[in-house]
């Protein structure tokens, strides 16, 4: 029987990642697949059984939440989740994608004009929040550029960009002296 339903995901090596699938029901039966081979069952309300390679490092929910910790490249795969609510059978599938961490971020900077225009970038294979943040300001700016009017630059400022992603962050920093003079 082929799934009904089939999702791309994708997670970060090293981090915890969730396959959320809000079941409403009751559930009596729940097996998760790997490329056709078991990884997690749980029968009814007993304790959940887990198969190489997730023993010891994943969490099966009875809502058919699995949960994998401290994921790796390997983890990477196609995902079958077959559940039995007691009427009848359901398919769910998932093709899960684990992505390297990014590195650090790089500050470029350019003089337009008046202002400082500093620029972070990322070698993330995913779009990736941008923050910056001024040493003593309170204030975060969400960009990916980030422009000062020289006038106001303090020779004892750092700027900092940080990227986020689900739940990494990465930052980098630059001395803001070293791009005006």
């Amino acid at each position: 029987v082929a799934p009904i339903y089939s999702e791309d995901v994708f997670g970060i090596v090293g981090e915890t990642f969730t396959f959320a699938v809000e079941i409403k029901q009751r559930i009596e039966e729940i097996i998760w697949k790997k490329n056709k081979d078991k990884v997690a069952e749980r029968d009814g309300r007993n304790p959940p059984i887990y198969f190489t390679p997730l023993q010891g490092r994943s969490v099966l929910k009875e809502n058919g939440n699995l949960t994998i910790f401290n994921l790796e490249k390997s983890d990477a795969g196609a995902y079958e989740l077959y559940y039995w609510d007691s009427v009848k059978d359901h398919y769910l599938q998932f093709i899960l994608a684990v992505l390297d961490p990014p590195s650090e971020p790089k500050i470029s900077y350019s003089i337009k004009g008046d202002n400082l225009v500093l620029n972070c970038t990322s070698d993330f294979q995913r779009p990736v929040n941008y923050t910056w943040k001024l040493s003593y300001d309170p204030e975060s700016h969400w960009s990916q550029e980030f422009s000062i009017p020289i006038k106001n630059i303090d020779a004892t400022k750092k700027a900092t960009c940080f990227i986020t992603f689900s739940q990494m962050e990465k930052s980098s920093e630059i001395s803001l002296i070293q791009c005006i003079s």
